[in-house]
This record gives structure tokens, C-alpha cells and sequence, in this order.
């Protein structure tokens, strides 16, 4: 028997995940403050909106960045959130089914998707725009199912309906959304806002709902796989790296004409600032050199569209492992390259 007073010793934590894989959350560009109201009662914290800007000139949650801590008696980890807002599902699958997305495939863990809910009677939302978020949950579906490789992702991925007022009796609506979320491969969560007091609360199959059960779904995950850390560096992986990156790719194996000094100009031009006036009527800094072609309004904007490609990779790269941004911007660099 153990002393009276004897103290019962506390619980260990669970291993430490020092790497964790990502979980990518997103909304319809509409649903930001839906998106942002989730992150908060799953994390204690509301995202703060990155100093790029969208259409409106004001600040956005795309591209940021919000940790979820989660701690079980088996591990303890801080999981990065990936927000992102989508004003077109289809290019956005596209544009994660592209090659050079597979490395940010590669190290989730979660998929998070946020849609507005409203009962059907009094529906705040229009038809179209329901619609819209059961497209964005298709193509997010597609994404799972030929990017992440369907059922046999070793991840979790949840649509988190939101509403602004209980819509439990209104069967309908419930039941059309299991089933979008279903064909996706996802499972679906209703989240009530302003009745976060009931999120202990249990359904008639004793399962938990609302945040509770997302939180739930999170820590029952694995987490680890996210690779190991990276060396300080530009945001692409286009740091010094070490000899045997510098073997594996030789800008003249790709038969277009560019050694390496042309490289290292390229990529010192991908961390220029963009935003300076190209001078299409040919004067500018003048005819220092006579005999350089002229650019034309086309050769602009294919320059403009490779520079926002590239830019594109670089903040999905963002916070990957050094050996996955290197190896996403070596493929991104030859596709440009080609392009050239």
C-alpha cells in the first residue's frame, strides 16, 4: 500500500513529434472569416492574415501558417495548418495535381475543408454559392484521391460544416452534405458557431461532435514523416546546399544553352522584386546594346507568368525540409528553363 499523503504521479507526456506533417485547411475566398473562426477553436488562437494582399488590397490568410499543438499519452507535437483561400476549386485541384506540387503532397497529414452551412427554410446563402463549397469539396476529393493516393493516404481529411444557428432537424440538409463529403472520401462535421459550450456534447451513436470530434480525428493521426529539418536558406531551397547538389543538377545537362553562371542570375532574379515597370517601348536604360532583341508585349507576360509560377512554388515550399524545397525548385527551375 502507498503512503497517505504519497502524491499520484503525473502522467508522462506522450514522445515528442519534432517534425510533424502538415495539415492543409481551406475555404472558399467568401468563408475566410468561417475558416479563421475554425482555426481558432481548434487552436486557442486566430490566424494572423499575411501582409500580401488579394483582389480587395487587404490583408489575407492565404499562404500563412498556424500551429495546432496536440498532446495524447502516446505524442506530443506542434502540427503547421496551411491555410488557403480558393476562388476557383478547379484550378486550385489543378494547380496541386501540377509536378511541382508533389513535395508539399508529400509531407500532409490532414486535409481540412471549410464550408458555410445554412438551413434550407431560411437560407442565408444562395444556391450558387452552395454549389461552389460542394465543388470545392469535390475537387479537394480529387486532390486526396490522385495526389494523395485515396484510401490509402495514411492521413485524415475532414469538411467542417459552419453554421450560424443549430440546423439539427433539418435532415436534408445534413444528409446532402454527408454525402458530397462521402463521395470526396472525407468525413463531415457540422460546427455551430456561438454554441461552442456544447462541443463536449455526444450524438445518439455516442460519437463526439462539432470541434471536439475534429480535434479528435487530429490526435488519432500520425503525425511523424515530415522529414527533418532544413538549414537556413531562401524559401525555395535555393541555398548553397553541398556537393552532391551541385552534381545532381548541372543547369547545361539541360541542352539549352545555360551554365551555371546564367543559373545563379536566374536565380538571383526569382528573389528580385517582381513589381518594377518593365519598359516595353524599348528605351529605359537606352540601346546599350544594339544588338539585343527587342521584347515584345508576348515575351512580358510569359516572363510575368513563370515569375508567378515561380513565386506560387516558393509559398507552397514555405517551411518544407531543405532537401524537398531544393528538390521542388529544381524541377519548377528546368520547367522554366525549358520554357526560356
Amino acid at each position: 500500500m502507498s503512503a497517505p499523503n504519497e502524491k499520484t504521479p503525473a502522467k508522462k507526456a506522450g514522445k515528442e513529434i519534432p517534425h510533424p506533417r502538415r495539415i492543409l485547411a481551406v475555404s472558399l475566398a467568401q468563408s475566410a472569416g468561417e475558416l479563421s473562426a475554425v482555426i481558432k477553436e481548434l487552436t486557442g488562437s486566430h490566424p494572423l492574415p499575411s501582409d500580401s494582399t488579394d483582389d480587395e488590397n487587404t490583408p489575407s490568410l492565404a499562404g500563412t501558417t498556424h500551429l495546432l499543438p496536440l498532446s495524447t499519452q502516446y505524442y506530443t507535437a506542434s502540427v503547421p495548418i496551411w491555410l488557403d483561400l480558393v476562388s476557383s476549386p478547379q484550378e486550385w485541384s489543378s494547380s496541386f495535381l501540377s509536378e511541382e506540387a508533389k513535395e508539399v503532397l508529400l509531407v500532409l497529414g490532414g486535409v481540412i475543408i471549410v464550408v458555410e452551412l445554412s438551413p434550407c427554410l431560411s437560407s442565408s446563402i444562395s444556391t450558387s454559392t452552395v454549389t461552389e463549397h460542394q465543388r470545392l469539396v469535390k475537387e479537394v476529393g480529387k486532390v486526396v484521391r490522385e495526389g494523395l493516393g485515396g484510401w490509402e493516404w495514411d492521413g485524415v481529411g475532414l469538411v467542417i460544416g459552419v453554421s450560424q444557428q443549430a440546423i439539427m432537424g433539418d435532415d436534408d440538409v445534413l444528409d446532402e452534405w454527408e454525402d458530397v463529403a462521402a463521395e470526396a472520401g472525407l468525413e463531415f462535421v457540422v460546427y455551430t458557431k456561438g454554441r461552442e459550450q456544447e462541443e463536449g456534447k455526444r450524438n445518439e451513436f455516442g460519437e463526439r461532435m462539432g470541434i471536439a470530434r475534429v480535434r479528435e480525428a487530429l490526435e488519432a493521426n500520425d503525425w511523424s514523416g515530415g522529414g527533418a529539418p532544413g538549414e537556413e536558406g531562401d524559401g525555395l531551397g535555393f541555398g548553397e546546399g553541398d556537393e552532391d547538389d551541385d552534381k545532381e543538377f548541372d543547369p547545361k545537362g539541360l541542352g539549352y544553352g545555360y551554365d551555371r553562371e546564367d543559373f545563379e542570375g536566374l536565380k538571383r532574379a526569382i528573389w528580385e522584386q517582381i513589381g518594377e515597370e518593365i519598359d516595353t517601348t524599348g528605351e529605359g536604360k537606352g540601346k546599350e546594346e544594339e544588338g539585343e532583341e527587342e521584347i515584345g508585349d508576348d515575351d512580358i507576360r510569359s516572363l510575368e507568368q513563370m515569375m508567378v509560377k515561380l513565386r506560387a512554388v516558393r509559398d507552397m515550399s514555405a517551411g518544407l525540409p531543405e532537401q524537398q524545397r531544393k528538390r521542388m525548385a529544381k524541377q519548377v527551375v528546368e520547367e522554366v528553363m525549358r520554357e526560356l
